[in-house]
């Protein structure tokens, strides 16, 4: 459960996600999935999401964190 895979997530999952303009720090953002925005099954990155605080950015951790 690395959060490349589609599959693993889903809504009201608890993530960390790095933000657009964190990446560079690396900067993580914890919060809970609203939505998945990306459509591929994969995705090298990270799958991108939109959590209920409105934040959108790729998965890094998943589960109890």
């Amino acid at each position: 459960m690395n959060g490349m895979n589609r599959s693993e997530i889903r809504a009201g999952l608890r993530v960390c996600i790095v933000r657009k303009e964190d990446q560079r720090s690396g900067r993580l953002t914890e919060g809970v999935v609203k939505d998945i925005l990306t459509k591929s099954p994969t995705h090298p990155h990270g799958i991108k999401v939109r959590l209920e605080s409105g934040a959108v950015g790729r998965v890094k951790k998943m589960g109890a964190l």
